[in-house]
């Protein structure tokens, strides 16, 4: 759906990073997002822009931090990395704590890096609390995890059931339950957390500032066919490529499957065949069915965005 702020620009027309470049108006240093669903091709476009533009690319993918999460994430190949220089990959270990606030720190830190280098800041990813984050400038509360009470009200959402929880979450913070959906737990026990910690609602606290940068937002799109069928040959391609020994050997290093690296696309869906619940071809087809799923919820984050420019991505 094409809104005021999104705008569709063909092949034919004007190279799309000129646009950061022509507008007199403008001083600003250009920072340049390429955004759009899980295999839509973002990977592949944002090196060949980058390349074009002595650019470098800051990661907004929330899985592929994770060290030794390599086939399942999607991460860059060892060509793609050496042809352009990545930020914020493979900075964490799969059970380590990272939040939205130390991405949206890490990512200002990088961008204003490549810009003082003289380079251009190409933003390329699929996460949209990430991309959010950076392009609308949210202020992030900085409220520290809480263990306990994150275990206390992950044991209420298993007693009473997620709807249960979110309900909790609409007497407190009403704007917050309406823009968290109630199987989003783990972003429902964030938002109780921060209104148990300070008394004042993540929704409140939660404003925004745009940074510095004259800011262009490319959303590569396909037909969902095409896209699905994309998915479903990534999926085959990962399982040739070594994907059920990366779980496993995750597995094996007593990475639970709660952590969000483990449940995450591309590793929760293997733990009922580790479990012996499920076989390994339901597990797959589980996942490309999850995959197909999670690339139409990634819509809704892309047309909130500002300055958006919809562009067909090469189907070669």
């Amino acid at each position: 759906m094409e809104t005021p702020a999104t705008r569709r620009l063909s092949r034919e027309d004007q190279p799309l990073v000129e646009i950061c470049y022509n507008d007199a108006m403008n001083h600003l240093p250009p920072l340049i997002a390429i955004v759009g669903p899980t295999a839509v091709g973002k990977t592949a476009y944002g090196i060949k822009q980058a390349l074009q533009r002595h650019g470098e690319i800051i990661s907004a993918d929330s899985r592929q931090v994770y060290c030794g999460m390599d086939i399942g994430t999607a991460k860059p190949t060892a060509i793609e990395l050496a042809a352009v220089r990545h930020h914020l990959i493979d900075i964490v270990d799969p059970d380590a704590e990272f939040s939205l606030a130390t991405y949206q720190e890490l990512a200002f830190a990088a961008i204003a890096d490549v810009t003082a280098r003289g380079r251009t800041p190409f933003l390329v990813g699929g996460t949209g609390q990430y991309l959010a984050a950076v392009l609308e400038g949210w202020q992030i509360p900085r409220v520290p995890p809480q263990p306990k009470l994150r275990a206390a009200l992950e044991e209420e959402a298993r007693e009473y059931g997620a709807t249960a929880l979110h309900a909790r979450l609409a007497q407190v913070d009403p704007q917050a339950a309406t823009a968290i959906p109630a199987e989003n737990v783990r972003r429902v026990i964030r938002a109780l957390e921060v209104y148990t910690v300070t008394g004042t609602p993540i929704s409140v606290q939660q404003t925004r500032q745009p940074p510095p940068y004259q800011i262009t937002t490319i959303w590569l799109t396909r037909a969902r066919t095409e896209l699905y069928a994309r998915i479903d040959a990534r999926v085959d391609a990962m399982l040739a490529a070594g994907l059920i020994e990366e779980v496993r050997q995750l597995h094996e290093r007593s990475y639970g499957w709660e952590l969000p690296s483990m449940s995450s696309l591309g590793y929760i869906q293997f733990k009922p065949y580790f479990a012996g619940e499920a076989t390994l071809a339901e597990c797959i087809q589980r996942l490309k069915y999850d995959t197909h799923a999670f690339a139409r919820r990634q819509e809704s984050w892309f047309r909130r965005l500002s300055n958006v420019i919809q562009l067909a991505a090469d189907s070669k």
